[in-house]
């Protein structure tokens, strides 16, 4: 597979413009959750298509979630977790 050339320039602004509405907080607990997703994929050994049939998505849906290119719906986030069979929980700060 070619690699693709990337303007950085253009992904930087993409990325701000979708996190303007974000407080920085926001925005961080969302970088952490989407890595988390991508992490725990790798760990399972699946790939990206495997986890987009898995959930019903396309596998470009998935790849644009785990660069932090679209922010999932919670359906979409659900549908992800369950084909990593994982849970989603709310746990207190400390």
């Amino acid at each position: 597979m070619p690699f693709e050339q990337i303007n950085i320039e253009l992904k930087m602004k993409k990325e701000s413009i979708l996190n303007e509405s974000k407080t920085p907080e926001e925005a961080l607990m969302e970088r952490v959750l989407l890595g988390d997703l991508a992490r725990i994929r790798k760990e399972k050994g699946l790939s990206q298509a495997e986890v987009a049939r898995l959930s019903g998505n396309k596998q470009q849906e998935i790849s644009r979630i785990e660069n932090r290119e679209h922010s999932p719906t919670l359906k979409t986030l659900c549908h992800i977790a369950n084909a990593l069979d994982i849970d989603i929980k709310f746990v207190p700060r400390y």
